[in-house]
This record gives C-alpha cells, sequence and structure tokens, in this order.
C-alpha cells in the first residue's frame, strides 16, 4: 500500500449511467468534486451531490470482485453488486422501502498505477419488487485534483 493510504485525496468526479429498458435507452450524467480513498484493501469514493430535493451523499466501496453505492439524505439507496451473482438492496421513497435485486454482468475496476486515477465499470440488471426496470451501464471515472 502507497503512503496515501487512509488518506482522503481531492478527486474530479465524472458518473454516467446508461439506463437499457427495452428500445428506449435514457442517460444521465454527473461532474462533481468529492474524494479517494483507501482502506484495508477496499477502495472508497465519495460525494455529495445537491438537487432540488436536498443534499445526497454518496460513497462507492470497492474490493476484488464487489462494489457497493450507499446513498443518503435526500435519497436513501443501498446497491451492492457482485460479479455473475445477484444481489439485494434497498430504495427508501416518501411511499415506503423497495427492494432492489443487481443481476451483475461486469464489474471491473481500473487504477493508474502511477496516480490517484481511475475507473469503475459496471454493467447490471436492476429489478424493484420483483420487476425488471433494466439494463444499468454505469462508468465512474475519476481524476486527482491538484487545483
Amino acid at each position: 500500500m502507497s503512503a496515501r493510504s487512509a488518506e482522503q485525496v481531492p478527486v474530479k468526479i465524472h458518473v454516467k449511467t446508461h439506463i437499457y429498458n427495452g428500445k428506449n435507452k435514457e442517460s444521465i450524467e454527473w461532474i462533481g468534486f468529492g474524494q479517494y480513498l483507501e482502506k484495508d484493501n477496499s477502495q472508497y469514493i465519495k460525494y455529495e451531490e445537491i438537487i432540488e430535493e436536498g443534499t445526497i451523499k454518496t460513497i462507492i466501496k470497492f474490493s476484488g470482485d464487489e462494489g457497493l453505492i450507499l446513498r443518503s439524505g435526500a435519497v436513501k439507496m443501498r446497491l451492492s453488486f457482485q460479479l455473475n451473482k445477484q444481489r439485494i438492496g434497498s430504495y427508501e421513497s416518501p411511499y415506503g422501502v423497495f427492494q432492489l435485486v443487481t443481476d451483475t454482468k461486469r464489474l471491473e475496476w481500473e487504477k493508474e498505477a502511477d496516480q490517484t486515477a481511475g475507473l469503475l465499470d459496471i454493467l447490471y440488471d436492476l429489478n424493484t419488487q420483483g420487476s425488471k426496470n433494466g439494463t444499468y451501464h454505469m462508468t465512474i471515472n475519476f481524476k486527482e485534483e491538484n487545483e
């Protein structure tokens, strides 16, 4: 582990999500700033989004062949990923808590060895309460922000 492990490094983050549902395709993109951290053989990306309903705090954890996205604040969500496995998560709304199931088809982590930069690439099917929501392709790029 490098001397920078357990130290939060400021990063610029670019999140892209493409959602495929039958013939329909929707794309969501977010660019902002956050922190990157390595701790106990896991990598973390943390950031906050400000939306109309309030602030959403997001923590992305990646370790080996598993990933986790936790969101709290204006949106409460837990999505768990493990390659070629179904994992149970949840989404909390004003109407109640909904069960989410991810079926992960691709979970790839690339980090540049000489700098704090990398890419997390996740392809998964998402089911809510037993119904298929669609296929999601999420990429999370991050790069150390030196300014």
